[in-house]
């Protein structure tokens, strides 16, 4: 593996010469972890988290979770057309390998929720506290719309938003990170190009809460991993004539464009319950997350975004900042990419 060439890289507290790759096959690891260290104690701290990632699910008790797998099967035997998602899983797993990510997030490592018995219950990609969990190894995901059944109510929109979310949560699966063991826990120092003391003291500081534009590296890394999984949800959709529901009044109208990538401007209107939650929370990551990365592109990458973007997912799979850091400088100059990114006081004396 090929360290970042960035001061964070250099400076981040952790014994560089002692990071070592162990054999995927003999524990479980992502395709692009690194332990750093006593490297068999650390991959013991985390298969004890990662052998059984069922209890993700105790955060969300009146919901049955399934793998995917499983939950792809019903869907299929209950009537719903499954290909859509397998022709994205297809698109994805060939525009990942070209940027250095040869395996995908296993199919039974990913739960999705529905049948659930909490009345009112709306699901999706802004469902709370889901996600992929790093020290687990694992997504938990929820059935886009009502969860009360087990057959999601708008299956075409379905489909879409369970693409969406295992291609976005498979970059994370792919995307490098080293672990040491501090106090006996195994703990995160880096994750992609973004770098963690042991300590907790992170190299890009948060964004403000009004911020229209970003200088955290988890935003752009988060904002390039949704960019890539919208587009080729949004591939797919057109390929198979899925669209959302016409009126605006339908949550499923503003899903529509959120999970193509094609959320403007606009307010919707009160909707009640979770499903006016769910489109609240969508539109707090749009601006949040999906706005601000795309300001990001177009302030440092203007005419070349694409270029950028395909830099940034690079980076974030393999772990080097060196091919970004490069390309930054010779368009912005001299060390652009600690000059936006590094937080005061990260190199500070005991930090």
């Amino acid at each position: 593996m090929v360290l970042p060439q960035h001061a964070a890289a250099r400076d981040a507290g952790l014994p560089p010469a002692t990071h070592h790759r162990l054999d995927t096959g003999l524990i479980r690891l992502a395709p692009h972890e690194t332990l750093v260290g006593d490297c068999a104690a650390v991959a013991d701290a985390l298969a004890a988290w990662r052998t059984d990632p069922t209890t993700l699910v105790a955060a969300h008790p009146a919901h049955v979770f399934r793998p995917l797998s499983e939950r792809l099967d019903r869907w299929r035997a209950a009537g719903v057309d499954v290909a859509p998602f397998h022709a994205g899983l297809y698109l994805a797993r060939n525009r990942y390998n070209q940027l250095g990510l040869r395996h995908m997030l296993p199919l039974d490592r990913v739960l999705v929720g529905a049948e659930s018995t909490h009345g009112g219950a709306f699901g999706g990609f802004h469902h709370r506290d889901q996600g992929y969990r790093h020290l687990q190894m694992a997504a938990l995901i929820t059935m886009y719309g009502p969860m009360q059944q087990d057959t999601p109510a708008d299956p075409g929109l379905a489909m879409m938003d369970v693409l969406r979310a295992y291609a976005h949560d498979c970059l994370h699966y792919g995307s490098a990170r080293r672990y040491v063991l501090v106090d006996g826990q195994p703990t995160r120092t880096q994750y992609g190009v973004n770098w963690r003391r042991p300590n907790g003291r992170t190299y890009s500081a948060a964004d403000p809460q009004d911020a229209s534009h970003t200088r955290n590296l988890g935003v752009v890394m988060e904002g390039a991993c949704d960019r890539e999984a919208r587009r080729i949800t949004r591939h797919i959709a057109a390929r198979y004539g899925i669209t959302g529901p016409s009126s605006p009044a339908d949550p499923g109208w503003w899903a529509y464009r959120d999970v193509t990538g094609q959320l403007n401007d606009g307010e919707p209107p009160a909707i009640d319950g979770e499903a006016g939650a769910y489109v609240t929370s969508m539109g707090r990551y749009e601006r949040g997350v999906n706005r601000r990365y795309a300001a990001w592109l177009t302030e440092f990458g203007s005419g070349e975004s694409e270029d950028l973007h395909d830099l940034v997912l690079t980076a974030t799979v393999n772990g080097d900042s060196s091919s970004l850091c490069h390309w930054l400088d010779s368009r912005h100059g001299p060390g652009t990419f600690s000059g936006a990114f590094q937080a005061d006081g990260y190199f500070a004396l005991g930090a």
